[in-house]
């Protein structure tokens, strides 16, 4: 099967454009030479990738699919290219590290700015995830370090404490109302609630929370991720559950609410795992000591 870079690069291209026109700019190919190089690999796979639609192509089933596994070997060249360029002391080197949302937003995206300042030459990639397919990514070594929410570990590995945080419940003033003390659990059994989808750690939360009082959480609403959470709460799809940073972060107007969660069931622990073996060791040790104590 002929997969090279550039065909690798043009597939994630697409994905993200929407186009093969926009896809082939991006990558200064021709647009006829971008078309052949998909036909080719949907030729050789023996299936679809993309579909045609006006203005632009979009990802068949298969083709959803499939691009998993590009990027993953995309990850995998990353790594070659920059581990080629790493040096004995752990200076230089590519670390990629994979963590959820909530973790980069609140503590990841600080830590690797401070990383990056003490070690310029350290390239850090990230790859966010919820904490079920970072310790997939783990498993299969496509990432170095993984951080993830530790009730949800199913990993043989040695693990590190890594953060704590805590979910608040988020609510539109407008169609909800809550009291100023905590919020119990049972204060919101009957209540639609828009959550992470499977593998995340507030999903787990709150199926926890649900089976300790003997009920099957109904799962009212699934989403991929915080910023459309809060666009369901706006308009009275449900309430939401995110950590206070993070909702902090998106500049909440004022008709948003949030209320303290009663119960540990709504508190977070997070540890860090690591694989050796493919990135410099060194550069491994430092970035992880780096991230244990705090950036």
């Amino acid at each position: 099967m002929k997969f090279d870079t550039t065909t690798v690069r043009l597939i994630l291209a697409i994905a993200e454009e929407g186009s093969i026109s926009r896809a082939a700019d991006k990558l200064s190919l021709a647009v006829a030479a971008a078309s052949r190089r998909v036909s080719d690999i949907e030729e050789q796979l023996g299936a679809k990738l993309f579909r045609r639609v006006p203005h632009g192509a979009e990802l068949t089933e298969s083709g959803a699919r499939l691009v998993e596994y590009v990027r993953q070997i995309d990850n995998l060249i990353d790594r070659m290219e920059g581990d080629a360029q790493a040096l004995n002391h752990g200076l230089e080197g590519r670390i990629i590290i994979g963590a959820p949302k909530a973790v980069v937003i609140q503590f990841l995206a600080r830590e690797i700015a401070a990383i990056q300042r003490k070690y310029p030459r350290i390239a850090l990639k990230i790859v966010e995830e919820n904490s079920k397919i970072v310790q997939q990514l783990l498993r299969d070594r496509v990432i170095d370090v993984g951080i993830y929410e530790k009730k949800s570990g199913f990993l043989d590995l040695d693990k590190a404490a890594y953060r704590e945080d805590r979910l608040v419940l988020v609510y539109s003033r407008t169609h909800f109302e809550f009291g100023k003390g905590p919020v119990g659990i049972d204060d919101i059994l009957d209540v639609p609630i828009v959550s992470l989808g499977r593998g995340s750690a507030v999903l787990s939360a709150v199926e926890r929370a649900y089976r300790s009082r003997g009920r099957l959480f109904p799962n009212n609403f699934t989403v991929t991720g915080f910023d459309t959470m809060l666009a369901m709460v706006r308009h009275g799809l449900g309430v939401g559950l995110m950590p206070p940073d993070v909702l902090q972060s998106f500049h909440p107007e004022g008709a948003l609410a949030s209320t303290e969660l009663d119960g540990d069931w709504s508190r977070r622990s997070y540890v860090l795992s690591c694989v050796e073996g493919h990135a410099q060791e060194e550069t491994l040790r430092n970035v992880v000591a780096e991230l244990l104590a705090g950036g």
